[in-house]
Formats: C-alpha cells, structure tokens, sequence
C-alpha cells in the first residue's frame, strides 16, 4: 500500500493531535481497576465522545466520524505518542462492537453502541470459566429456553472490567446434548440484573481488575442474544479475532513503548553492551514492523477481507514483543530503581499478554492445523 498520507489523512492527524494536547489529562488518571479511577476513566470516555474520537472509524449515527480504517489507526498511533489514558471502554468498543456489526440486529445496533461510545454503558468480558480458560469450547453455563428468552445459570471467572462495569458479553451453553462447538449461544446480559452476583477477584496489587460473576437463572429476552441461537461459537470467532488481531493491539501502543525505550537507552543505557543496544534495535524494528503488518491488515480490509485465524500469529507477536521491550527496558534501568516504576507496571501487564486474549500455546496450535495443514498432535 501506498504510506503517503493525503491531505485528508493528515488533517485528521493533525485535529487529533491538536485535541489530545488541549483535553488529555495532564497528569496520570487513578488506575481503573479501582472504583474511583473507574469512573476518572468513564468521565475521560465522555470528554472522547463528546468530541467523536471515542470510535473514529463508527458510523456517524453511532457516535463516530464514519472515519477509515486508516484514519484509526493514526488516531490510535497519535492516542499512545500522547500518554493518553488506558480505554475502561476497550472491551465493548474493540471486542463487542465488531461482533455487532458483523452478527448484530440494527435494533441491537441502535440500542447498545450510542451507549457504548458515550461511556454509559461499560462492558465486560465474560469468557472463562473455571477448569475452561483458554479452552473456550469447554464451557459449562448454561441458557436455558423460556418465555420470551433465557435463562442464564453458572460461573465466569477472570472476567476483566467486571468489577464496576454495567454491562457483560458472553457464550452460553444451550443445547447440552451438541457437540463442543456447538450449541453455543452469544448473550449479553446487565450487571445489576437479579441473580447475578460479582464478585471481585484482588489482584497481586490489590486491586480488582477482574472477577468472578455468577449467575443464577438471570433471563435475558430474545433481544440480547446476538446471532442465531446454538450459533455463538462462529459469533464468538469474530469477537476473538478481533481481540488476537488488529482492533485490540493496535500498532500506536508498541511504536510509542519503541520510542521511550530508545530515548531511555540514549539517557541511561550502557553504550559497552553490545547486546542491551541490540535488543534496543531488535525493538524498534518489532514494533515497526507490527505497524507496518497493521497497515497491510487494514488494505486487506478496506477490501473487503476478514480477520481469520491469520490473526492468531498477530497476537504471538505482538504479546511477546511487549514483553522483550519491558525487559529491555528494566535491563536498561538496571538498579535505577526510583525510575523503574512505569517500566515495572508496564512489564507486570506486558507478561500476561501471552495468557489472554487466548494463551499462546493455544495460538501456535491454531497456526499449525489451521493456516500450515499440520496434523493434530496426539493427547
């Protein structure tokens, strides 16, 4: 593709540029897996909207700016260089969204997405459960047909945002006689709904980024079911590809963790060690590289092609390309303690990349049967 942008493109670049530098907070939001930075964040998603750039590349009618794909990826890329705020949203704008529009009635449109770009509706992800983490097909809740809906019963866990969120997303098992992958039913269903009980699970840090919801016979009308029932298993491919692939990750977050460490390294680095200063470059070239994969995946789209299972390799390498850049950078720091604590976070987020969004063992064995033919290897 052609990476010369028009004079459309950079307009819009600059517009973002110009906004993040007037309205983005000035010094760091409390974090948001607390209840008070919670709500600082969900205040930020409305300061966003208010000016269209919570999801650029929405339809108008839905609170975006219709803008490209292309025009994303510089917001996003202008987003990170800033410091701007992590996004308590990311879970229903990059992950729900994209389901919606693919599988989604327009009622189910209308009704859910103002609320998701406004920052009214804060959703979370309701994938695992005990003893079936990475292994999605394992699930073992339970909807149930009934009047005029379902019946939702059973346990998540890890269910990030959960904590505070108002809303959550998630597969069901309806037909327990069908086999693992199917029988499968994509719900939405309220928080604060009766029979639903969350339960926050403390992280290393204390603070509850995830938890625990469980659910007893919650109904959920016809409405919030999300594609045909017993047919959430090929709903729910589009909503993990886009999480492996190119809405969770975008390139503007490893280009702007590239650029701190090099600056880190001309500061601090130790210009003998040969090997710091390669893995410095190999760094770089990574995260350059992602971007520029990030723009071809876009011209793919734009042309009308999907995300597949093309996506999990994107997700091997962007997880542990966030890894090496964190370590690179505490090796940079060496003993320099007192500087090391955005760079520490930063790593003790980085490591459980290759953990969610499905492990990356998980990932490779997609690689393997799905994309090179390999047989399936003996259990």
């Amino acid at each position: 593709m052609d990476l010369d942008l028009d004079d459309t493109a950079r307009a819009f670049q600059q517009e973002v540029r110009e906004f993040l530098a007037e309205s983005a907070p000035r010094t760091p939001l409390p974090s948001m897996d607390t209840a008070e930075g919670f709500e600082a964040h969900r205040e930020w998603e409305h300061t966003l909207a208010d000016a269209r750039f919570s999801v650029v590349s929405w339809p108008y009618e839905h609170g975006g700016r219709d803008a490209s794909l292309l025009e994303w990826v510089l917001f996003e890329q202008e987003y990170y260089a800033a410091g701007a705020p992590g996004r308590v949203a990311q879970n229903g704008i990059f992950l729900l969204a994209p389901t919606l529009f693919e599988h989604g009635t327009p009622e189910q449109l209308d009704r859910i997405l103002p609320r998701m770009a406004s920052g009214d509706d804060i959703w979370a992800q309701a994938w695992s459960e005990p003893e079936a983490g990475s292994d999605l097909a394992g699930i073992r809740s339970t909807a149930t047909r009934t009047d005029g809906g379902w019946l939702l019963s059973g346990q998540k866990t890890w269910s990030s945002r959960a904590s505070f969120a108002d809303r959550a997303f998630g597969l069901f098992r309806s037909d327990p006689t069908a086999e693992r992958h199917r029988g499968l039913t994509y719900v939405m269903f309220p928080l604060d709904a009766d029979g639903v009980s969350v339960r926050p699970i403390p992280q290393l840090d204390g603070e509850a980024g995830f938890a625990e919801i469980f659910l007893d016979e919650v109904f959920v009308p016809d409405a919030d079911v999300i594609g045909p029932p017993n047919e959430g298993w090929r709903v729910a491919m589009s909503t993990s590809s886009n999480e492996r692939g190119l809405s969770l990750r975008s390139p503007g977050r490893f280009t702007a963790t590239a650029e701190r460490l090099l600056e880190l390294w001309r500061t601090a680095g130790d210009r003998a060690n040969t090997a710091q200063r390669d893995a410095v470059v190999d760094a770089w070239i990574g995260a350059e590289a992602y971007r520029l994969h990030t723009f071809g995946t876009v011209t793919r789209l734009a042309e009308g092609g999907k995300l597949g299972a093309e996506s999990s390799i994107t997700k091997v390498f962007w997880s542990e390309l966030d890894v090496a850049m964190h370590e690179t950078a505490l090796d940079v720091l060496g003993g320099a303690a007192e500087q090391a604590g955005p760079w520490t976070d930063g790593y003790l987020f980085a490591i459980s990349g290759p953990i969610y969004a499905g492990t990356n063992e998980i990932q490779r064995n997609i690689i393997a049967e799905r994309l090179l033919g390999l047989p399936r290897g003996s259990r």
